[in-house]
């Protein structure tokens, strides 16, 4: 595809799925916004609040005036102040404020993205507190279709309304954990050298990759086939997804070889929250 072409395919995908969302939380009762998600201290509607945060903050719109509590145990970093403040000031709103706000978001943020000047390359600001960084536009929109896709699945498991698995940013958020999966299998799970790590996803998104390091340690994540590798992990998509971002260890995941070295690498799986 060229440039602008992934620039509409990232715009469509994270469409389909914001849009996903508001579908799916339009008619919950005001008991339902208060279930407990897979997102440490956060309910149905802090996710929901958290998704309208990052779209305004994205629309030029001003950060809210407020002063998180101090007993919120789930916070613990600069950044996760970050994120919280827009979460908690919204806590206290109905559902019927809730709806409303995210369909005017959406309706905003879409109208911004028809219009956008910007070039697939040029630098944008990621809006992230203290980790705010320029990225070039066409990540922005990648980025912010993984992070709304896979924040719709934590609702989806918090409702017990399955689906979207196989959705267009579904393959966006799978290229997004695989290219952070080496780093993890190398560094942080500390795979010696020569190590090949087989890792085979089956389900609504299957695929199989292999993780490998280097002499020098360095990990790299290709789609050749490893016939004797020292580990191979299989499992679901699902599993995969919400083990890549640290949504607990849920299995079922079917170890071949070397299970000390797998049990790390499995600790260490998750490469994003």
């Amino acid at each position: 595809m060229t440039d602008n072409q992934t620039v509409q395919a990232y715009t469509e995908a994270w469409a389909q799925s914001i849009e996903s969302i508001s579908e799916l939380v339009a008619p919950l009762p005001e008991g339902s916004w208060n279930r407990a998600t897979e997102c440490p201290g956060w309910s149905v509607r802090d996710v929901v609040s958290h998704i309208i945060a990052v779209e305004s903050e994205l629309l030029g719109d001003p950060r809210p005036i407020h002063s998180l509590p101090r007993d919120l145990r789930h916070v613990t970093t600069d950044f996760a102040r970050y994120v919280e403040l827009p979460v908690d000031k919204r806590r206290c709103h109905t559902a019927l404020e809730m709806t409303s706000e995210l369909e005017y978001t959406i309706i905003r943020r879409s109208r911004a993205l028809r219009n956008a000047k910007q070039t697939p390359q040029e630098p944008v600001r990621w809006p992230a507190g203290p980790n705010s960084r320029d990225v070039p536009y066409h990540e922005l929109l990648r980025l912010r279709a993984f992070d709304v896709w896979v924040h719709e699945q934590d609702l989806r498991r918090a409702l017990d309304t399955p689906g979207n698995l196989d959705a267009p940013a579904a393959l966006i958020a799978r290229d997004v954990l695989l290219e952070l999966l080496p780093k993890a299998v190398a560094h942080r799970a500390g795979a010696p050298a020569g190590t090949a790590l087989v890792l085979d996803v089956t389900g609504r998104v299957e695929f199989l990759r292999t993780v490998r390091v280097d002499s020098t340690g360095r990990g790299t994540v290709d789609e050749s086939i490893s016939l004797a590798p020292d580990v191979q992990l299989t499992m679901d998509w699902e599993t995969y997804l919400r083990l890549a971002c640290g949504r607990g260890r849920p299995g079922p995941v079917t170890i071949d070889g070397d299970k000390e070295l797998a049990d790390r690498v499995l600790s260490s799986f998750a490469v994003t929250i």
